[in-house]
């Protein structure tokens, strides 16, 4: 079973809706036990890191998805799921996060006024190195965006894909050992979306 973080906010439906359709038991929630059973976690994510934050804490999640990581259950952060998973972010004004990833998270500062933010629609993600999280995927593939802020990692080895936009490239994709995450939404980006699901699915980190 796959257990989809319910922490009060975020895109649950939608993403439940994408492992429905692909045949992936999985089940929303927020109880504890649950997740620590779950075969494999999705921490989906819309909002503020700020908010998301406490409310992880409030119910007592925080430190469950700590377990999680560390007991090596594969886990994919989605969205504000990519940022929650750092030390720190600029829109939570610097609050400890979930520190599961060493870095921060950073808000677009665009000087061309064309370069809206929040970025929103469809963009390029280059790979960096190849992940079973790609396979049956072309680097440069297009996957769709909704978000003011980025995750800085500040080791290479972390990044798996890489996006460009408002002068910023970024790392759109991050990975280690069983954890990984997507600062785009794969639940809303089609085919390759769907197939980037599967393939968490079927993920068996070594």
């Amino acid at each position: 079973m796959i257990a989809i973080v319910d922490y009060n906010a975020g895109n649950l439906t939608s993403v439940k809706l994408a492992l429905d359709y692909l045949g992936a038991p999985a089940e929303i929630t927020q109880d504890p036990e649950r997740i620590l059973a779950a075969e494999r976690v999705i921490f989906p994510g819309v909002g503020s890191a700020g908010a998301a934050m406490r409310n992880l804490l409030a119910l007592g999640l925080a430190e469950v998805l700590r377990q999680v990581v560390q007991r090596g259950t594969p886990f994919l952060g989605i969205c504000l799921g990519a940022q929650i998973i750092f030390e720190s972010s600029e829109e939570a004004d610097e609050a400890p996060l979930l520190g599961l990833l060493a870095g921060t998270v950073k808000r677009f500062r665009p000087a061309n006024r064309s370069d809206k933010v929040p970025q929103i629609g469809w963009n390029g993600v280059r790979f960096v190195r190849p992940h079973p999280l790609l396979q049956g995927i072309e680097s440069g593939s297009e996957f769709y965006f909704v978000h003011s802020y980025y995750p800085a990692p500040p080791e290479r080895d972390l990044v798996l894909g890489e996006t460009e936009y408002a002068d910023v490239r970024f790392a759109s994709i991050v990975a280690r050992a069983n954890l990984a995450a997507t600062q785009f939404h794969p639940e809303k980006s089609g085919r390759l979306g769907l197939q980037l699901l599967k393939n968490f699915t079927r993920w068996q980190p070594a």
